[in-house]
C-alpha cells in the first residue's frame, strides 16, 4: 500500500511539473493619487537635500565630520567583506543578474513586459541621476580642497551617489513586478535593506559623503514611483517588437518544395539491343532515387503483359557469373561427385 501511494503521488507531482504554464493576469502598477502624493513628497526632499548642500548647511558639516571619522579605519577587519559587497550597487554586475532572472521569467509568462520595465527603469536612471551628477560637478571625500566646503561645481560626479540609487531601482524593480501582494511586500523590504546598505558601504570606504547616499536613495525611489507613467510605452512597445517577430517569421516562409518528376519507362520492342536497354533505364533512373520509394515502382506496375512465345530473351555476351579459378565452366569435363557423410 505504500508502494502505491508513493507512484500515486509522484504522478501527481510529475503531471503538475509537465503542465504548460498558461500566461498570467499582470498587475501593472497605475499611477494613482497616492502615488502622486509620494512622487510630489519624494520630489521635494530631493530639490531640499540638494539646497541643503548648495548654502552649505548643517548636512555639509555632517559630511565632513563623518569623512574625518574614517569609518575604514574604525572597523578594519569588515573591510575586505564590504569591498566585495559594494559590487550589489554596480550597475554592471547587477543588470546582468536582474536581466537573467527577468528574463526567465518573461519566457514562462509569455511576456517581454518585465524586460522592458528594467530596460526603462535603467534608461531613466542613467537620464536623472548621471544628468545631476554633471550639473553639480561634487568632488568627492577623497578630492575634497577646501575643508568645510560643499565642493560643488569643481568637475566631480558623485552627486548624487550613483551605487546607490542603482542598489534602489535594480533590486526594487523586483518588488515592482513581483505577482502577489505578499511577494511586493518581501522584496520591498528586502530591497531597500539591500540599497541602505550599499550606500552606508560606500560612506565607509570614503569615496562618497553622506550626503550623496541619501540624495542617491531619492533619486532611485523617484524612477521607481515614475514607472508606471512609462507603461503605456512599454505596452506599444511589446506589440511593435511581437508583430515585427510575426512579419519576419511570414516574410521568412519558404515555398513548398515542387514534386519530384517521374519520367515514364521506355518500352522495349522484342528485338531491343543493350545499348536501348542501358537507355532505358538511365531514362528511369531519377524515380528510383527519389526520397522516398512509391508504394508501387514503374517496373511492378500492372501492365499488358506478352505469351511466353512473344518474349525474345537477350541474352549478354559472356556470362555473369566471376571468373572461378577451380570452377569449372558447366557441360564441360566429368564433375566430381560430392563425399557422403560418414565417408572418409
Amino acid at each position: 500500500m505504500r508502494t502505491e501511494r508513493n507512484l500515486a503521488r509522484l504522478d501527481r507531482v510529475f503531471a503538475r511539473l509537465d503542465r504548460e504554464p498558461g500566461r498570467p493576469t499582470l498587475d501593472v502598477p497605475r499611477m494613482s493619487r497616492h502615488r502622486i502624493v509620494l512622487i510630489v513628497a519624494t520630489l521635494v526632499f530631493y530639490l531640499s537635500t540638494v539646497w541643503a548642500v548648495v548654502i552649505t548647511s548643517w548636512l555639509v558639516r555632517l559630511d565632513w565630520q563623518v569623512m574625518f571619522f574614517r569609518p575604514y579605519q574604525q572597523w578594519p577587519e569588515i573591510h575586505a567583506f564590504l569591498d566585495y559587497y559594494v559590487v550589489l550597487g554596480q550597475r554592471g554586475p547587477t543588470a546582468v543578474m536582474i536581466s537573467a532572472w527577468l528574463g526567465w521569467r518573461a519566457w514562462r509568462q509569455h511576456t517581454l513586459r518585465p524586460l522592458l520595465v528594467f530596460g526603462a527603469a535603467l534608461l531613466l536612471l542613467n537620464v536623472t541621476v548621471g544628468a545631476a551628477k554633471i550639473g553639480m560637478g561634487r568632488l568627492g571625500p577623497h578630492y575634497a580642497t577646501t575643508i568645510g566646503s560643499n565642493e560643488m561645481g569643481m568637475g566631480g560626479d558623485i552627486f548624487p551617489s550613483g551605487h546607490t540609487a542603482n542598489a534602489v531601482v535594480t533590486w526594487g524593480i523586483l518588488a515592482y513586478l513581483a505577482a502577489t501582494p505578499r511577494a511586493r511586500r518581501w522584496l520591498s523590504a528586502s530591497s531597500a535593506l539591500m540599497s541602505l546598505g550599499v550606500g552606508l558601504t560606500t560612506v565607509y570606504l570614503g569615496t562618497h559623503w553622506l550626503s550623496d547616499v541619501i540624495l542617491g536613495w531619492v533619486a532611485g525611489l523617484l524612477v521607481l514611483l515614475a514607472l508606471p507613467w512609462c507603461e503605456p510605452l512599454i505596452t506599444r512597445t511589446e506589440t511593435w517588437i511581437l508583430s515585427l517577430r510575426d512579419r519576419r517569421r511570414a516574410r521568412g516562409t519558404l515555398p513548398a518544395p515542387a514534386p519530384a518528376r517521374v519520367r515514364t519507362p521506355t518500352l522495349l520492342g522484342p528485338h531491343a539491343t543493350a545499348e536501348e536497354e542501358a537507355a532505358a533505364r538511365e531514362n528511369t533512373a531519377p524515380a528510383a532515387r527519389s526520397s522516398r520509394a512509391p508504394a508501387h515502382p514503374a517496373h511492378l506496375t500492372p501492365g499488358p503483359h506478352a505469351s511466353r512465345s512473344e518474349r525474345t530473351p537477350v541474352t549478354p555476351a559472356g556470362s555473369r557469373r566471376p571468373p572461378h579459378a577451380d570452377r569449372a565452366p558447366r557441360g564441360t569435363g566429368t564433375q566430381t561427385a560430392r563425399p557422403l557423410p560418414g565417408n572418409s
